[in-house]
């Protein structure tokens, strides 16, 4: 018994069988998007946790009554303030072709990330209906959902 031979005579662009390629294209179809996708889906990941930086950041002033809030030195207050803000700032200026920018921001985030869940989150607990540090973790989530092996 011979094997089955594509339609056009040649196994194809991928090295299927006609009967098998419908499947190949249903299983593939996402992976193919994705694939797409991801040189793009930066854009959302940097802008929203741009938008979050400067919301917070700014939120900071005045420092002295932040760093009353938290008990924390003002000296400490003024550099979480201005390091967020910067965060924001390398987030959106690495976008154009400056990938040490999002590597130093991103090395920000995760220190100020770290900083939020030792100092405010952790003890409320994971969920963030409790003001836990749930959503701090899903940013992390959303970069490697991004990225995929590409980390």
């Amino acid at each position: 018994m011979s094997p089955c031979r594509c339609r056009t005579g040649m196994a194809g662009k991928y090295g299927i069988m006609a009967t098998n390629r419908r499947i190949y294209l249903i299983k593939e179809m996402p992976m193919r998007l994705l694939s797409r996708l991801a040189p793009h889906v930066h854009w959302g990941l940097r802008l929203s946790l741009a938008a979050s930086f400067l919301y917070h950041g700014l939120g900071k002033y005045p420092v002295a009554e932040f760093a009353m809030a938290f008990d924390m030195p003002v000296l400490l207050a003024w550099i979480v303030a201005i390091v967020e803000l910067g965060a924001a700032t390398c987030l959106i200026l690495g976008a154009f072709g400056r990938e040490m920018l999002t590597r130093v921001a991103g090395l920000i985030v995760v220190a100020i990330m770290i900083g939020a869940i030792a100092m405010v989150h952790g003890r409320n607990g994971f969920s963030v209906f409790n003001n836990g540090f749930e959503f701090q973790m899903m940013l992390t989530g959303l970069y490697f959902a991004a990225r995929g092996n590409q980390v």
